[in-house]
């Protein structure tokens, strides 16, 4: 088994920023959103809906703290099992005289990334720090009380990843450049439980609808093969037999986030 160790800043071969420019547009999800853009979106959006918020004359502050489970989808690995913890700052807004419609904007540092233990296909415990900034159309459930959300997040990525890498020569990622996007844009749906005047439960789920790492290299083995020179004659080893090296097959994957979020909020 092999072991790397994932530092910030990194210690080999990663670029010195995250390639947030345009790659090469080969093997590669195309994607409608311009990230350079998505921030001056999305504040757009919240300014055109400020005098209509206003009108409701209903605008209060909270705060949160909680804890996230996470995973990147892409990394040949599977299950919400990285924590993390998740706390900020926010303001939510009625929409209406009856408050049945609400508008919220956040301000959040929130930490994602994988982790497996198991060793199958290979050991990851991987951590990222992002600044998410959520906005979120909220209806009050007139029965029970719940507010259900709905809306679109944007992420800073203010930390490259940091943890541990442990393979087998079996199966083995690509950690030559473990430099993820600095921008992520993603969808975000939650639901909050009204426990005690303004003291809330919030359960969350937040996915992105771009790549926050593209083209990441895996190799599996895949059995063996007899060693050719250029023409395609096997080469024979000393005691006269033909040399047998393993055999590989490889792949690339584009990952994205994929989280849970469990908070408290207090609204004041």
């Amino acid at each position: 088994m092999k072991s790397v160790m994932l530092t910030s800043p990194p210690r080999f071969s990663f670029p010195r920023q995250a390639p947030d420019e345009e790659q090469p547009k080969n093997n590669r999800r195309t994607t409608l959103v311009d990230m350079k853009k998505t921030p001056g979106i999305c504040l757009l959006f919240a300014l055109l809906l400020l005098p209509i918020a206003a009108e409701g004359q209903r605008i209060h502050g909270f705060v949160s703290a909680g804890g996230t489970l996470s995973q990147v989808e892409g990394d040949e690995l599977k299950g919400f099992r990285k924590w993390g913890f998740t706390g900020g700052v926010g303001a939510i807004a009625s929409l209406d005289r009856h408050e049945d419609w609400r508008l919220s904007i956040e301000a959040l540092f929130t930490q994602r990334g994988a982790y497996n233990n198991s060793g199958d296909p290979y050991a990851l415990d991987l951590t990222m720090n992002y600044v998410d900034i959520p906005l979120m159309l909220h209806f009050r459930d007139p029965w029970g009380g719940m507010l259900l959300g709905l809306g679109l997040n944007y992420s800073r990525l203010v930390q490259q990843p940091t943890g541990r890498i442990l393979y087998p020569p079996s199966f083995f990622p690509d950690t030559n450049d473990m430099q993820f996007l600095k921008n992520d844009f993603g969808v975000v749906a939650d639901i909050r439980f009204y426990i005690w005047r303004g003291l809330m439960l919030n359960i969350r789920w937040q996915y992105s609808l771009i790549a926050v790492k593209r083209d990441w290299n895996f190799w599996e083995r895949d059995g063996d093969m007899v060693l050719v020179d250029e023409n395609g004659i096997p080469i024979w080893d000393e005691e006269g037999k033909p040399q047998i090296v393993p055999r590989f097959k490889n792949w690339r994957n584009d990952c994205v986030n994929n989280s849970l979020m469990f908070r408290l909020i207090w609204e004041f």
